[in-house]
């Protein structure tokens, strides 16, 4: 019996992606798997939850052995991000798939790549071709805004995350991000994390925004800029409608 693991992320993007991969794979093994992260808001928690209700199975949730926390990473290495990327993607996420994948061993595996994302898709195949990557987002041409409006179909409420205005459901104050709004954002409704931030990277280092093609320390990132950002779009269009159903037979069979 093939062997499918979908990559669970506490996001609207990986949750649809899920479903859908249920109803493709319902003869399968399949397991559901979360890396969690101490960063992401609280409200993630209560998402998971909800979504194992909608998946009619519990989420598998895997952590780090080595690392307690993403600011542990970074303290540690006296790195936060770079052109490389940032370690605690690494630490917190890369190397616990890797031990469960040696572990488990799945024929398949399921990631929430939506349709803008189809090049990030081609790109993770290629720098990855021992991964047999499902993208059931892209296969069926749904959209990041299609995701949102399905997870409100099934009555679920969207991740508080997303109901300030973030456009991901990943750490709060993530490195990884440039975008003064962004940061802004982060400093408006979360001042603790900014000001962790703020101080971790003036120590290390490490200028995380990226204003008018110079890097700069967040302590030096004026409040007002990007203070006009739109929130998500959540719509859904034809093609949400056409894997509902598929999800609905799915369910009947």
């Amino acid at each position: 019996m093939t062997r499918i693991v979908c990559w669970f992320s506490a996001g609207a993007a990986s949750a649809v992606a899920t479903k859908l991969a249920l109803a493709r794979y319902h003869t399968h093994e399949v397991v559901i798997a979360r890396c969690i992260v101490p960063e992401e808001h609280e409200d993630n928690d209560r998402f998971a939850t909800d979504c194992e209700r909608w998946f009619g199975r519990p989420i598998l949730n895997l952590q780090s052995s080595d690392y307690a926390s993403c600011e542990e990473v970074w303290a540690k290495r006296r790195y936060m991000a770079g052109p490389g990327g940032a370690p605690c993607t690494i630490e917190m996420k890369k190397a616990v798939r890797w031990a469960f994948e040696r572990e488990f061993q799945p024929d398949l595996q399921v990631f929430g790549y939506t349709a803008e994302e189809a090049g990030r898709a081609s790109r993770f195949r290629a720098g990855n071709p021992e991964v047999p990557l499902v993208t059931p987002l892209i296969d069926e041409g749904l959209t990041k805004a299609d995701c949102l409006a399905m997870i409100d179909r099934a009555d679920i409420e969207i991740p508080a995350i997303y109901r300030l205005g973030f456009r991901n459901a990943n750490c709060l104050g993530c490195v990884k991000a440039t975008s003064p709004a962004y940061w802004n954002r982060i400093r408006r409704h979360f001042p603790e994390v900014f000001g962790r931030r703020a101080k971790l990277s003036r120590e290390i280092g490490c200028r995380l925004v990226e204003l008018h093609k110079d890097r700069i320390f967040l302590d030096e990132l004026s409040p007002e800029v990007g203070a006009g950002e739109q929130e998500p779009d959540m719509d859904c269009s034809l093609l949400c409608a056409i894997a509902e159903q598929k999800i609905a037979e799915a369910a009947h069979v």
